[in-house]
C-alpha cells in the first residue's frame, strides 16, 4: 500500500495535516489492485474473472453484437441443416509445456473437447492452430503434437485442419494453441444456465484445484511431499453417462480459469438464482489444502482441467450422483449444495465453523497462463 498527502488519521476528512507531521494518513491510503475500466490489458482480463467479463461486456460483445455476457456459455449451441450443434474455440498458452500429468497438447484437445461436452455433446472434428516462437526446438514441438495426436485418439476426436505460424524470438513462449470443435447434441438435451431454478442440487465429478497445483509446482519449483498430477481429461464419456439417467439436466460448466467459483458465480448471475455451498462438502485433496495454505490461495478459485459441476433436479440427484461415481472421471463425485432463491446472482459457502461467507467472483487470475 502507498500514502499520499490527505487528512491526519482519525481526523475529518480534507483536514489539513501539520507542518511536519509525518504520520501515515490511513484515510488516503490506495491498494495498487487492478482497476476496472482498464485503459490497457492486464493479466487479469485473461483470468476468467470479473475483468475477463468486463473486457468481454465493453468491447467484443458490442463489436460482435452477440449474446449479453450473462447468457455465454463455454460453447455455443446452434441449428444448422436441421441438426443441433455445439461448436466451441479455445487458446491455450499454459507455462511451462509440460508438467506432471499433462501438457499443452493434452490441455488444447480436452480443454475443447470439454467445452462442447458442457452444452452435452460429443466433439467429433477440432482444429488446430499453432503459434510457434522462432527458435523452439522441433523436437519440442513434435512432442507436443504427439500429446495431442494421443489426447484426440483418448477422446474419440479428429484434429482435421488446422495452420501453422512462427512470430520472431522473444514475441512468443515457445508454443501457443488454438483448438476448435464441433458436436452433435442429442435430442432432448437442453443445457444452459437460464434452466436453473431454486431446488436444483449441485455435483461436482471430484477433487477440485488439482491442475492449478500441478502448474505452480513445476513453475516455481515447489515440493509438497507428494507429487500432484493435473486432472487434464476429456469428460464426454463422463457428461454421456449422466445423460443418459436423464436428459433433464439443468446445466453443467467445467471450472477452468478462476475455478469452482467462478464457474458458481456465473450461473448464479445467468440465471438469477443463489447458490449455498456447504464447504466440508467441496472434495479438495489433502495435498492440495496444504499447497494452498503454503501459497496463501484458496481452492474455490484454482482451476482445473478434468472436473465438472452439474445443476440437477432434486429427483434426479442421486441417480446421476450413482451414474458418475461409477465413471472413472467421477468416483469422487459429491453433491456440494443446492440452488436458492435467497440472495439472486450471489454464491455463499457455509463453513465448517457454522457461519457462512461470501464466494464473490475473483477480479482476475490467482495463477496465470495454467491453460
Amino acid at each position: 500500500m502507498s500514502d499520499t498527502t490527505g487528512t491526519v488519521p482519525g481526523a475529518v476528512p480534507g483536514a489539513v495535516r501539520p507542518a511536519g507531521d509525518t504520520r501515515p494518513d490511513l484515510l488516503a491510503r490506495t491498494c495498487p489492485v487492478p482497476l476496472r475500466d482498464q485503459p490497457r490489458i492486464v493479466m487479469g482480463h485473461g483470468g476468467g474473472g470479473a475483468l475477463s467479463a468486463e473486457l468481454v461486456e465493453q468491447v467484443f460483445t458490442p463489436a460482435f453484437g452477440g449474446p449479453a455476457p450473462a447468457a455465454l456459455t463455454d460453447s455455443a449451441a446452434l441449428e444448422l441443416g436441421g441438426a443441433r450443434l455445439a461448436f466451441s474455440t479455445d487458446s491455450f498458452v499454459v507455462r511451462p509445456l509440460f508438467f506432471p500429468g499433462g501438457s499443452i497438447g493434452d490441455l488444447a484437445v480436452n480443454g475443447t473437447v470439454n467445452d462442447l461436452a458442457m452444452s452435452g455433446a460429443r466433439a467429433a472434428y477440432l482444429s488446430c492452430g499453432f503459434i510457434l516462437e522462432e527458435g523452439t526446438a522441433t523436437d519440442v514441438v513434435g512432442r507436443v503434437a504427439a500429446a495431442m495426436g494421443a489426447a484426440a485418439r483418448a477422446a474419440g476426436v479428429e484434429v482435421v485442419t488446422g495452420d501453422t505460424k512462427v512470430v520472431e524470438a522473444g514475441h512468443g513462449d515457445g508454443v501457443y494453441i488454438n483448438t476448435s470443435g464441433i458436436g452433435l447434441i442429442p435430442a432432448g438435451v437442453d443445457l444452459r444456465p437460464e434452466r436453473v431454478v431454486p431446488g436444483d442440487a449441485v455435483l461436482v465429478s471430484g477433487a477440485i484445484g488439482v491442475h492449478g497445483v500441478a502448474i505452480m509446482s513445476v513453475r516455481e519449483g515447489l515440493e509438497f511431499g507428494v507429487e500432484i498430477l493435473s486432472d487434464c481429461a476429456p469428460l464426454g464419456g463422463l457428461v454421456e453417462a449422466m445423460l443418459a439417467v436423464t436428459p433433464d439436466l439443468h446445466a453443467l460448466r467445467d471450472p477452468t480459469r478462476g475455478g469452482l467459483a467462478a464457474s458458481l458465480n456465473e450461473i448464479a448471475a445467468a440465471s438469477g438464482t443463489g447458490i449455498v455451498v456447504r464447504e466440508r462438502a467441496v472434495p479438495v485433496p489433502e495435498a492440495v489444502t496444504n499447497a494452498c495454505a503454503l501459497l496463501g490461495l484458496d481452492p474455490m478459485y484454482v482451476a482445473n482441467e478434468g472436473k465438472l459441476v452439474a445443476f440437477v433436479p432434486p429427483g434426479h440427484a442421486d441417480a446421476v450422483l450413482a451414474a458418475m461415481r461409477a465413471h472413472p472421471l467421477g468416483a469422487g463425485a459429491a453433491v456440494i449444495g443446492e440452488v436458492t432463491d435467497a440472495h439472486p446472482g450471489m454464491v455463499v459457502a457455509r463453513t465448517a465453523l457454522g457461519g457462512t461467507r461470501v464466494v464473490d467472483l475473483p477480479l482476475g487470475e490467482q495463477l496465470p497462463r495454467i491453460c
